[in-house]
């Protein structure tokens, strides 16, 4: 059996002796193997003599006889050992010790019932905090993998002062712990002692400190919530341990962590608290140096998520103001609680348009754009939105005044609205692009909730406004020539002009799919022999090279259907020129012609299909044609072996009496991406036959637009509608 001053590698310093000394069976424990490596000559006599260490601390509780107060073993998880030597403190817990009599003399366990059990109280802790002159060089980390256990028998005052004593005296004085005991039983839990770790650790001598609560370590910065812990703790008469900021003597500032234990008599009455401080000011700097750095990494990509996030957004965008809301929104509440996006019609000149606003609380949106209304952001008139403008560094408010007043004295309606929206910092920043001032981008937060900004916002703000430059400038750039696009590709299709006996109505929308012209187009031909042309297509491709076939395209037709020859013919010819000139890749087409009316009035509608969605048709009494025979190949899709004779592509002839409708379309109707195209055709021929009898052709057009076209067409729709008069 080891030697009861054997600490199992801790040494021969002074510790052991006062275990040695000390009048309580005492364990120590160690921490990694959870074994008892060390017995006092007490802890030997309970269990016999009979067991050699080390030993898990369960078996050595069964050799000491140790049972909890119903008498079953204290083994397992509950025991109190068995929790110290998972490094749980443990303060005061009763276990019965079987044969009292004969295994605790030395400690003197009393009060034996007629089982001959006794009472002991188990007090244990980690010994984390030793260091200095306690114990040998090398030693300082065994003990740190190590735990005291005392089994005190405390009858009474005196049995329990001598225990006070000899710990006071001999281990705490021994160890470099600060160690501190206060008695709860005088008014204020005042200090009885210190020992001089704690006097080399705060400054104070002992003389001016005994008598009074250690709240004095206290000072401005103290943590009032862990104060209010431990005076929770203190009040149950519970364990507790905090980490507070205390100050020393000279007014130095530490990291001071405090482990508070209640001491019990025999009789179970509160009677000391003990208290251990240690410094661990290098720890938690270090841990606050840590935490400082992954705040610092998460912010940076929280702001590389935004950058990314806004610069997603604004690169979609098809137009300035469109552009303007993405930005606005995006930044929305990730960076300011409100955002206004001010845009110069002409670059470094006049007064801005408030493009967008957005808000945490929509409410303020109508207050923000008020507010621009009223304040004179002309480039360079004073103000901090004007001297950006006017080209001048980012402005940085990080406190602004909390009065309207303050903040616009001259102007009481800016004042009155400024008050309503409790502002607290803004930033204001160019929006520039290629050299040039484009706008003004301004962040603003709001008081309760709303942050000051500072040096790292105004950089993360400028280079938003760099990218939104850009996107917005491109925005521009696009408009422009989208606009051009549209005026050209109008430029290329045909006036329509009034036709005895029918009304004729067309419609054009360009789409969002590209800043070039497309390929659609339609004509309305009043033939020589009195018939009626009709022919509409569409050209492969959303280009300038489309659009020039196209307009090739149409001027072929054009003059083979001037001729009067049928319509298959006509296609047919189109596509045999199309061909051998290489005009266009594919083409899609319907040439129809009207006949002039009979006798009766009715009139013949003969027409060919190539590739072309079907023609609709809504006979007078409301009954829906779709012209879908004879169809087909597009033009260009198969290659001719040369000039066909015979009649030419497959028509068809529909008979028309007065106040037939037809609807002739293109394919940017009901082919839209991510939707069922099926179910876009019903949509189209429900709207048509839902109209009322006799509706205008021009009317026509304007319900199906209204009614089927895409909010944001990505290829061009044309229509062409004919009513035939009675």
């Amino acid at each position: 059996m080891a030697h009861p001053g054997d600490l199992g590698g801790v040494g021969t310093g002074l510790l052991p002796q006062v275990l040695r000394a000390a009048p309580a069976a005492v364990l120590v424990i160690d921490l990694a193997q959870r074994v008892v490596v060390h017995a006092n000559a007490a802890a030997v006599e309970l269990t016999g003599g009979g067991v050699r260490l080390p030993i898990d601390v369960d078996r050595w509780s069964e050799a000491a006889g140790l049972t909890d107060l119903g008498g079953h073993p204290v083994h397992g998880t509950a025991s109190p050992l068995s929790r110290v030597a998972r490094g749980v403190p443990v303060a005061g817990e009763p276990v019965a010790v079987r044969d009292a009599a004969r295994r605790a003399p030395a400690i003197g366990a009393t009060g034996v019932d007629a089982t001959g059990a006794g009472l002991l109280w188990v007090t244990g802790f980690p010994l984390t905090g030793v260091s200095g002159g306690a114990v040998p060089s090398g030693t300082a980390d065994d003990l740190e993998r190590r735990a005291l256990v005392v089994l005190l028998q405390l009858p009474g005052a005196e049995q329990g002062d001598r225990w006070l004593e000899v710990l006071r005296d001999r281990a705490v004085v021994a160890t470099g712990m600060s160690f501190v005991i206060t008695d709860p039983r005088r008014k204020d839990n005042p200090l009885v002692w210190v020992n001089p770790s704690f006097v080399a650790l705060t400054g104070y001598p002992a003389d001016e400190v005994v008598g009074w609560n250690c709240r004095f370590l206290q000072g401005a910065n103290t943590d009032r919530v862990g104060v209010r812990r431990i005076a929770d703790a203190l009040r149950r008469g519970e364990p507790v341990t905090e980490v507070l900021l205390n100050y020393r003597r000279d007014g130095s500032a530490f990291w001071n962590e405090i482990a508070i234990s209640p001491v019990f008599d025999g009789a179970g009455e509160l009677v000391n608290f003990v208290g251990v401080q240690n410094d661990v000011t290098e720890r938690v700097v270090v841990e606050q140096e840590r935490r400082a750095a992954l705040a610092e990494a998460e912010e940076a990509r929280g702001q590389l998520r935004l950058l990314a996030e806004a610069t997603t957004q604004m690169t979609v965008a098809l137009d300035v103001v469109d552009a303007s809301e993405r930005l606005a929104r995006s930044l929305v509440p990730e960076l300011a609680d409100m955002c206004a996006v001010d845009v110069l019609d002409v670059p470094g000149q006049g007064v801005p348009r408030r493009l967008a606003v957005a808000a945490r609380d929509p409410a303020d949106e109508d207050r923000l754009r008020e507010l621009g209304r009223l304040r004179n952001y002309h480039v360079g008139a004073g103000s901090d939105t004007g001297s950006v403008l006017a080209g001048d560094r980012p402005v940085l408010v990080a406190e602004l005044p909390e009065l309207g007043g303050d903040r616009y004295p001259d102007d009481p309606a800016a004042a009155a609205v400024y008050d309503t929206l409790r502002l607290r910092s803004v930033m204001v920043v160019p929006v520039r692009a290629r050299g040039r001032v484009l706008g003004a981008l301004t962040l603003m937060t709001q008081h309760p909730y709303g942050r000051r900004y500072g040096q790292r916002d105004l950089h993360l703000a400028t280079d938003i406004a760099g990218r939104a430059g850009l996107a917005i400038d491109n925005a521009r750039l696009y408009e422009t020539e989208h606009a051009a696009a549209a005026t050209l590709q109008r430029s290329l299709l045909p006036v329509v002009s009034d036709v005895d006996g029918v009304q004729v109505a067309t419609r054009y929308r360009v789409g969002v799919d590209g800043n070039q012209v497309g390929g659609d187009w339609y004509d309305v031909l009043d033939l020589p022999d009195g018939a009626l042309g009709l022919a509409i297509g569409d050209v492969v491709g959303h280009d300038l090279i489309a659009a020039a076939a196209m307009g090739q395209l149409r001027g072929v037709l054009r003059s083979y259907a001037w001729d009067g020859g049928p319509p298959g013919l006509v296609l047919d010819r189109c596509d045999q020129l199309v061909q051998g000139l290489e005009m266009a890749a594919m083409a899609t087409a319907v040439y129809a012609r009207l006949e002039p009316p009979g006798p009766d009035g009715h009139r013949l509608l003969r027409y060919a299909n190539a590739g072309h969605p079907a023609p609709l048709v809504v006979v007078p009494d409301g009954t829906l044609l779709r012209l879908d025979e004879n169809r087909s190949p597009m033009i260009g899709a198969v290659r001719s072996l040369g000039r066909r004779a015979g009649p030419g592509r497959a028509e068809a002839v529909l008979r028309c009496p007065p106040g037939t409708l037809l609807l002739l379309y293109t394919d940017g109707l009901t082919d839209v991406a991510g939707e069922d195209a099926d179910a876009r055709a019903e949509l189209l021929e429900s709207t048509v036959t839902a109209l009322p009898a006799g509706v205008a052709a021009e009317a026509l057009v304007d319900r199906v637009l209204a009614a089927c076209s895409p909010n944001r067409p990505r290829d061009d729709v044309a229509l062409l509608a004919v009513r035939l008069d009675g």
